[in-house]
Formats: C-alpha cells, sequence, structure tokens
C-alpha cells in the first residue's frame, strides 16, 4: 500500500466534516471542561455505521463459536474462513485507522478513551470469553453502548505490570472469587460501565511471582467496587483517567473470562499490548500532520526582521525534518494495514518497535512546533501546545519508551 484509496479519502473527509462539526466547538469543555467524550463518539459510531459494521462481525462471531461448540465446524476450519464483512482485514483496519488520525489531530484522548473501551476491552471479550460472556457484554462494549475500561497498571506496579502486582482473587467455598486489589491511571476508569479486571490467583505456598494470571469482567454497581472521579493529569483530559478499589468483591465463574482458570495466562496481556502499541502509530501521525499543518500556516503568517519566518532557512529544516517524520509515520500505518491484510499480525518486538520511533517522532515534532511559534506556541489558544502535552503519554502507556527497548532487544539476542 503506497496511498490512500478513493474510498478511505472519502471517509476521511466525511470524518473531518463530523470533527468539524462536532468536536472541534467543543475542544475547550472536552479539554478544559467537565465535558466526557463518549456521546460525541457515540454519535460518531452511528453516523459512520461503525456500530452496525461491528454488530455484523459480533452475529458472525457468535455464529462461528456456536459452531465449533456443536461440533459442525472444527475450529481449523473455522480458522480458515474468511472474517469481516465481505472486506479485507487491511480496509477493516483503514477504516480504524482514519478516525484516530483525524480525532488525534484535535483530541487525542478521545482516541484513548475509544480504543481502550472499544479496542482492548471489546478484543479481550472477544477473544477470551466464553460465548455466553461475549452475548452477554460484547456487543455493548464494542459499539460504545457501555464504557469499557481495561484494569492491569497498579500504585506499585507500572512498567513490572505482573511482577509486582498485588491484586488479588481467592476462591471461596461456593466456587467463586472474592477480588481484593487497587488499580490506578485506568482509562475510562471514572466512567466504565464494564471493568477487564487483571489480578493474580491467591495461592497460599506458590510463589507470587508464579501465580496464575486470572481476568474478571465487572460491572459498575457491584458491592465493594469504587472507581474514583477522574485525576488531574498533563495531557489527554479528553480521556478520563481514575483509580479502582475493591475490597471483597464476589463474583461467580460466570465472569471469570474464558471461565476456566486453566484458559488464563498472561499471553493473553501481552496480545493486548501487541495491539495497543501497534496502533500509537496512527495516532502520532495525526499529532504530527496537526502540527505540520498549523506550523506551516504560522510560518506563512508571521513576520520577523520584515519577512515572514518561512524564509528563514532554520524554520524551512524544521518544516522539512516535520514531512520526513510525517512521511515515515504514514508508511508505519500503511505497513501495518497490508500486514492486516495478508492476515498477519506483528510480532510484540515489531510492534514495539513501531511504538517507540512513533511516540518519540510525535514529542519531537510537536516541540519544534511550539519552537516555531515561539511565545505563541507556549499558549493555549494556538493548539500546538496541547498536541506537546498529549503526545507525551505516547511515551509512556502501553509501556515505557525503556521497556520497548527492552522487548526489541530481547527479540533480538533470542534469534
Amino acid at each position: 500500500m503506497i496511498e490512500w484509496s478513493e474510498q478511505h479519502l472519502m471517509v476521511r473527509d466525511m470524518i473531518r466534516s463530523f470533527i468539524d462539526a462536532e468536536i472541534v466547538p467543543n475542544i475547550d469543555e472536552l479539554e478544559h471542561g467537565d465535558m466526557p467524550p463518549y456521546d460525541i463518539l457515540r454519535k460518531m459510531i452511528t453516523t459512520f455505521g461503525m456500530d452496525q459494521m461491528a454488530k455484523g462481525q459480533f452475529d458472525k462471531q457468535i455464529a462461528k463459536a456456536k459452531a465449533i461448540e456443536s461440533g459442525e465446524i472444527s475450529e481449523e476450519d473455522a480458522a480458515k474462513e474468511p472474517t469481516g464483512m465481505g472486506v479485507g482485514e487491511g480496509d477493516v483496519i483503514a477504516m480504524t485507522f482514519i478516525p484516530m488520525i483525524e480525532l488525534c489531530k484535535h483530541c487525542p484522548g478521545m482516541v484513548t478513551a475509544m480504543g481502550v473501551s472499544m479496542g482492548l476491552g471489546g478484543s479481550s471479550i472477544m477473544s477470551k470469553g466464553t460465548i455466553e460472556q461475549k452475548e452477554r457484554w460484547g456487543l455493548d462494549v464494542l459499539t460504545l453502548k457501555k464504557v469499557c475500561s481495561w484494569a492491569i497498571t497498579e500504585p506499585g506496579s507500572g512498567s513490572d505490570a505482573f511482577g509486582a502486582m498485588k491484586s488479588t482473587a481467592r476462591r471461596t467455598e461456593d466456587g467463586g472469587y472474592l477480588l481484593n486489589g487497587s488499580k490506578t491511571f485506568i482509562t475510562n476508569g471514572p466512567h466504565a460501565d464494564v471493568i477487564i479486571f487483571i489480578c493474580k490467583l491467591d495461592e497460599p505456598g506458590v510463589d507470587p511471582k508464579d501465580r496464575k494470571i486470572l481476568t474478571f469482567v465487572l460491572d459498575s454497581g457491584m458491592e465493594g467496587l469504587v472507581q474514583s472521579k477522574a485525576l488531574k493529569k498533563m495531557g489527554l483530559h479528553s480521556s478520563p483517567t481514575g483509580d479502582l478499589f475493591l475490597q471483597d468483591v464476589k463474583v461467580g465463574i460466570d465472569r471469570l473470562l474464558g471461565g476456566s482458570e486453566d484458559r488464563q495466562t498472561r499471553s493473553g496481556a501481552k496480545d493486548t499490548f501487541t495491539q495497543e502499541r501497534s496502533g500509537v502509530c496512527a495516532m502520532a501521525l495525526g499529532i504530527v500532520e496537526q502540527c505540520l499543518e498549523l506550523s506551516l500556516k504560522y510560518a506563512k503568517e508571521r513576520v520577523q526582521f520584515g519577512h515572514p519566518i518561512a524564509e528563514f532557512q532554520l524554520i524551512q529544516e524544521k518544516l522539512a525534518r516535520m514531512e520526513v517524520a510525517r512521511v515515515n509515520l504514514q508508511n508505519l500505518v500503511f505497513r501495518f494495514i497490508e500486514t492486516a491484510a495478508k492476515g498477519k499480525q506483528m510480532s510484540l518486538a515489531e510492534a514495539s518497535a513501531s511504538k517507540l520511533y512513533s511516540a518519540k517522532t510525535a514529542v519531537d515534532v510537536a516541540m519544534e512546533a511550539i519552537q516555531i511559534h515561539g511565545g505563541n506556541g507556549y499558549m493555549v489558544e494556538y493548539r500546538v501546545e496541547q498536541l506537546a502535552r498529549d503526545a507525551k503519554i505516547l511515551q509512556i502507556y502501553g509501556g515505557t519508551d525503556e521497556i520497548q527497548i527492552n522487548a526489541i532487544a530481547k527479540d533480538l539476542l533470542s534469534r
């Protein structure tokens, strides 16, 4: 893939019109007020038929799962069947990335809120859940009818998500579990209707680092579950982030994702990391495209020493390097789309490499955009300061830059 198709460009222009009408007038309330992003996101989803596409894919997945369970087809045969709704997987990914890129030009936080709910939350349920669990929670999460959060990070864990995890699930005599622990920096946490809660099984006599990792699906309002108010943070203000506290939250086996402890593995969460890291290149592309566009406009209009600053070589170099960054990020996005079109998935190392480069590039370009704008770039109304604040999180969440380097090096050294 070397460029967007006509269909892609048509969708992009429609998304841009929606953003101009529904999001741009509300940016200040989304970024500095108390407006959660979910109603606008739901309107976008229904406006562009994303809910109907999700329902079509959901129905196919459920039908296939039931056919496997009844013995009508084998898992091998089911894996050979085409997925999607008559379009290639690459087109499905492209149609997902286009709204992400366009939203990130204005409110990257909205992409994080939507991606964690529909992407991480929805894919966790649909890839690991039982048929009953998929039918109970899947479609509502995939269409954002219900907001979902994916809770793994804890106050003392951060990058060492599994090793330092203290949240526990203790078996009860009736075959259920009691959940205890706290989670922090949880996207959608304050507003989540559904929570994917990851913890360790309380296994006496087993070294904590070797204990099973279990995942449960919770609903807001359960006794013993407390969701904090939105935390104050540097950027991504349009993405509510909060803490979760669980004290003796009683759950049945029906809430254990997959329905069995034996089906729980650490690799499930790692697969989610791969998906999350691959999406960062699309977010970075949106930020970089907007920084370049704003910087070009400002450089042509801003006059110093009797000339537009666009005529100065140092400014031209900054603009040229921004364009190089934009092309590289766009090529990464196209590579991911082509990989999906061939029915493949990036390895964890490749996804980590993409995220490492994309995140640093977005931060570097955003800071240069501020430099081009000078003092005005430090002011809120010029928007580049927001993009710089929002870009920084790309180097932290989904695994810090240091964790990405570690993943890449491990892969190289294992060859």
